[in-house]
């Protein structure tokens, strides 16, 4: 194998993304930089590389902990030198009607996903900066783009996430050398969601149509060899946006059903916060449970369904 001697630097790495990037990354041969709350998690992933040919440090980090980060961040220059990209894929989230979520757990969900991408992206810069640039690669969501009930938090902060970046990308254009992409997924079958804090007495399930953690992981390696401004993975995410957009009253009135339907869990669970408050990693895993076709088809279907509903909407306010 031909080494890249590309470092990296991986926040998620534990799990679902993370680690499917991670993964790529050291097929490629690169030197990983591994970053999660969770050592025994993180340490997995280091022989998972390691086996499949690239080099591989665990940092155990907060990224809403400045500290914590700061140190992971120099432990990477201090083993490899400088870093050539960082991928950000670290999140929490907490289903609930938004007053029903403790206001603990939801004000700890918007540090993680908001602040910490603020932290990581600050840090990433500032390593950048210092070595003549890099690439950041920022994991978004469909939920930064429309709402849904029972995820405040997530769509609070995942809208504040996909603004934090593009206004990055607008500055980033007086810094030569430094590139930031966002990546923005529709479901995909990683084990956030049965990580998840719930106050709904159900798991939350990724809606159909569910892609796999290695496809979102091929756009983010793509992202960070040449970065782009954005990249949607999921066939339904631009139907949805669409509708979302162009057809509110629409919307409001067919998400909520669907989320029912497609986006939470059958069986009844008590109530937590999950891994809002500190990491449960007997959970961390690669993929969740869903498959990576999981209903494909009903989506599709009613996507197709939204989409004809969207337009007649839209020809009878013209």
């Amino acid at each position: 194998m031909t080494r890249t001697n590309r470092t990296v630097l991986i926040t998620g790495a534990s799990s679902g993304i993370g680690r499917a990037t991670a993964l790529q990354l050291a097929k490629e041969g690169a030197n990983l930089v591994l970053l999660a709350r969770s050592d025994k998690a993180l340490d997995t992933v280091r022989q998972e590389c390691e086996a499949r040919g690239g080099l591989a440090l665990v940092t155990v980090a907060d990224v809403g902990d400045v500290e914590s980060l700061t140190a992971a961040f120099d432990a990477a220059r201090q083993r490899f030198g400088p870093l050539d990209g960082v991928v950000h894929s670290a999140t929490a989230l907490a289903y609930g009607r938004f007053e029903d979520v403790p206001a603990e757990v939801f004000d700890a969900s918007i540090h993680t996903t908001l602040t910490g991408t603020a932290n990581v992206a600050r840090a990433a810069l500032q390593a950048f900066s210092h070595t003549g640039g890099g690439s950041l690669v920022v994991v978004g969501s469909m939920l930064g783009k429309i709402s849904a009930p029972w995820m405040s938090s997530y769509v609070t902060a995942k809208w504040g996430v996909h603004g934090l970046v593009r206004t990055l990308q607008i500055e980033a254009r007086s810094t030569p050398g430094i590139d930031i992409s966002l990546v923005w997924p529709g479901g995909v079958d990683t084990p956030v969601y049965l990580q998840a804090g719930t106050y709904l007495r159900r798991n939350g399930r990724p809606p159909p149509p569910v892609d796999s953690p290695e496809k979102v992981a091929r756009a983010v390696v793509r992202a960070l060899k040449r970065p782009r401004r954005e990249t949607s993975v999921g066939p339904a995410n631009h139907l949805v946006v669409t509708a979302f957009r162009v057809a509110p009253a629409v919307f409001d009135r067919l998400v909520t059903p669907l989320m029912r339907i497609g986006g939470l869990s059958r069986g009844e669970v008590e109530n937590s916060p999950g891994n809002v408050l500190a990491p449960l990693p007997e959970g961390e895993a690669l993929h969740g449970r869903w498959g990576r076709h999981w209903m494909r088809g009903a989506a599709l279907a009613g996507a197709a369904a939204g989409a004809a509903a969207v337009g007649r909407a839209h020809r009878q306010r013209s």
